[in-house]
């Protein structure tokens, strides 16, 4: 999760494209690879949840830093070359 200026504290927390990804892994190898039991949980179940909570994260992401910066109307800045 990034650190993003937003909120009273200072910051907000923001889901970003490693965590989506690392969500999405974690989430395949609980519902394809592990074979084990535990009473009261479903593995294959949290994995699948998992999965879906990262790629929605990951779609998120994409949309939210594919927007940033691109605003109509905003002039585009003369910077200085980068060395």
């Amino acid at each position: 999760m990034a650190c993003l200026p937003g909120n009273a504290a200072g910051y907000r927390l923001t889901m970003t494209f490693g965590f989506s990804l690392f969500l999405v892994a974690v989430g395949a190898i609980l519902a394809f690879a592990v074979t084990a039991t535990v009473s009261g949980v479903d593995i294959n179940i949290v994995g699948w949840i998992l999965m879906g909570v990262g790629a929605f994260g990951l779609i998120f992401s994409i949309f939210a830093y594919g927007r940033r910066g691109r605003l109509p109307g905003d002039p585009p800045r003369d910077l200085p070359p980068r060395y």
